[in-house]
């Protein structure tokens, strides 16, 4: 079966082309960054109307490309968790594709899909494993005993991580989105001169709680600030050293706890803050300890992207799934209310 994937849940607009004979043929992704930096933030609207001029072009471009015209056998797309305008541009395509050429549409779980990359790579991890989602506005550790077999172990109980870098950020006047800049800061910072709150670890459970530490910086930052109120470089530099550490101990720690409840010793971890080299370094270490491994997806399939979508959507359609003829979108979606295949 050879499915396209359409991925439009924010402001990434991703396609891709996967048969599940042969793997996964090409992908395509436009980023509307730059659109949104100057506003510190994704601006809905913006994006929903940048999807509508992006998609059809790179869907032409996708399946030129990879020689697919006339050879879709079915159509996947993401209609949740995510910006509603956004989800309905590529819901209705999607959905409008697939009736002209006469074939199958799924609609994808967003969160799911990601969850689902690292399957993408060469050596997939095997199941069951523990899942680290860390994407926009979600960090979930999840039980994953086969696709659709999700339980949800914890979550976070405000901001999420990647909501918490973006904003740690916009304190120290960095570009949007934060978390490559925090990062890129903090290998100048100095160890130890400024540590942070680990938040939640020092009690049970596998929640996630990252508001108090998003205060905390704020508070060293004016603590600290000149008459531009902004600390100095360096100071910058260690405080984001300080924040980074922060936030991957964390996630780091909740991790192995939850390969411990759960009796496993698989993790991945997916989603864009996935990409943050010192968290893989954390997890590495950390995992090696008690006989555990972590798989990862690339880098470019831990953003928002097509392929993870068409793969996705190609599981659940071999499995015999399909969407009718309505087009529906879930801002909000719970991971684990999906069906089991």
């Amino acid at each position: 079966m050879r499915v396209l994937g359409i991925e439009t849940s924010c402001d990434e607009t991703g396609v891709a082309v996967y048969d599940s004979d042969a793997g996964l043929l090409g992908h395509e992704l436009y980023s509307q960054i730059k659109l949104h930096a100057e506003y510190g933030g994704v601006v809905p609207e913006l994006a929903s109307r940048d999807h509508v001029r992006k998609l059809i072009p790179l869907i032409d471009e996708i399946l030129l490309r990879t020689n697919s015209k006339n050879k879709i056998d079915a159509v996947a797309y993401t209609c949740g968790p995510g910006l509603i305008g956004a989800l309905l541009v590529g819901s209705c395509i999607g959905r409008s594709l697939a009736f002209a050429w006469g074939v199958p549409a799924i609609g994808v779980h967003h969160m799911e899909g990601h969850l689902l990359a690292p399957l993408l790579e060469e050596n997939p991890p095997a199941f069951p494993f523990v899942a680290l989602l860390v994407s926009g506005g979600h960090t979930q550790l999840v039980e994953v005993k086969g696709i659709g077999h999700y339980r949800m172990l914890g979550e976070s109980l405000d901001d999420a991580a990647g909501e918490a870098f973006d904003k740690a950020a916009k304190m120290m006047d960095l570009d949007y989105p934060g978390g490559p800049h925090i990062a890129k800061l903090a290998e100048r910072g100095t160890p130890g001169r400024f540590v942070f709150p680990r938040p939640m670890t020092d009690r049970p459970g596998l929640d996630f709680s990252f508001s108090g530490l998003k205060t905390y910086t704020l508070n060293t930052v004016a603590k600290h600030a000149g008459e531009d109120g902004l600390p100095d470089d360096q100071c910058c530099a260690d405080i984001a050293h300080a924040f980074q550490e922060a936030v991957v101990d964390t996630l780091s720690i909740k991790c192995r706890r939850a390969l411990e409840q759960c009796g496993m010793n698989s993790l991945i971890i997916a989603g864009g803050v996935s990409a943050n080299t010192r968290l893989r370094e954390k997890l590495e270490h950390a995992l090696k300890k008690i006989n555990s491994q972590v798989f990862y997806a690339r880098h470019e399939f831990c953003t928002d992207n097509g392929a993870m979508i068409a793969y996705a959507g190609c599981q659940r359609l071999l499995a015999g799934e399909q969407q009718g003829l309505s087009v529906d979108v879930f801002p909000r979606w719970p991971l684990d209310s999906l069906g089991a295949l």
